[in-house]
């Protein structure tokens, strides 16, 4: 069965020029972009969408950083999107992620690791619906 996961490229590698070369290691992976769109996120827009981690001492420079510039939001559809994307990402360190994924190629630190994934269905479908309308997602299976 397809699912879903919203995926985020962080303001660091869309600024190092890193989308496609990211947007790839999902497409050669199976998964399938079905929405996409390269927002700002205000102070405000990425503390609501953080804010499961308001009690937690890295939130002010974690919203801090997510609205510091671009980001690219996007919707993957496949066969376990949630897990595949998980490991193609690789650990939230750069440091312990496995070779050839995305954070260990492109990250530089725990914040800066390039990207962000959900990380269970239900994650997954409030952060789909905090950047997308149904109406903006398209099925890969139709």
């Amino acid at each position: 069965m397809a699912e879903r996961t919203l995926s985020i490229i962080k303001p660091d590698a869309v600024a190092r020029n890193l989308i496609g070369e990211i947007l790839r290691c999902f497409e050669v992976a199976g998964l399938k972009i079905v929405a996409a769109r390269l927002v700002r996120l205000s102070l405000e827009q990425a503390r609501a969408f953080y804010a499961v981690h308001k009690d937690r001492p890295f939130y002010g420079s974690l919203t801090e950083y997510m609205s510091s510039g671009p980001i690219l939001v996007s919707v993957l559809e496949g066969e376990g999107a949630i897990q595949k994307n998980r490991e193609i990402m690789g650990a939230t360190d750069p440091a312990q992620a496995a070779p050839a994924t995305i954070r260990r190629r492109w990250g530089t630190d725990v914040e800066k690791n390039a990207v962000h994934g959900s990380d269970a269905p239900e994650t997954a479908a409030w952060e789909i619906a905090f950047f997308f309308k149904p109406d903006e997602i398209q099925s890969a299976h139709k």
